[in-house]
């Protein structure tokens, strides 16, 4: 996947009970090998997370808990045209949408459950097709108690 058409790719973890949130560089995003091999090198308890933004038009959660795995894409039609959405689905076992099928979620949508936000929350804050990638993740970022770490770690890339 084109290195421009990633919005940012972030590292968040928790360690010594504080929030951290950091870039990864483009690359780490343009496949989930990439992503997951590069949160498996931070100190996390409780797991990491990946935050993927690309071309202002879907999100990818990934969840590293351990040996396990979690994925949320915010827009399963998105795989018809994205490469890493493509590799989510496929890993979640979903066949890439047809032509015409509606924007919905895909996967763990009990991801930040833990953290505070549930489905319904998840379900309604990627349901308002008036909101950009950055301000669902923005918002769920907010709610799960790293929304400052989360708006610092945006504001240093658009330096």
């Amino acid at each position: 996947m084109d290195d421009d058409a990633i919005d940012f790719a972030l590292a968040v973890w928790r360690e010594d009970g504080l929030w951290h949130v950091e870039p990864l560089p483009p690359r780490a995003a343009g496949s989930l090998e990439n992503l997951t091999h590069a949160l498996r090198q931070l100190p996390a308890e409780g797991g990491a997370l990946g935050l993927v933004s690309v071309a202002e038009e879907f999100f990818v959660v990934l969840r590293m808990l351990g040996a396990q795995t979690r994925l949320l894409l915010s827009d399963v039609t998105a795989a018809r045209d994205w490469s890493l959405a493509d590799e989510v689905l496929e890993q979640l076992g979903i066949p890439v949408p047809d032509e015409g099928d509606e924007i919905q979620l895909a996967g763990d949508l009990k991801l930040f459950d833990d953290l505070g936000v549930g489905p319904q929350d998840l379900d309604l804050m990627c349901a308002d097709v008036e909101l950009y990638p950055d301000e669902v993740l923005s918002s769920i970022a907010a709610r799960a108690g790293f929304g400052e770490q989360f708006d610092a770690a945006l504001e240093s890339l658009a330096q």
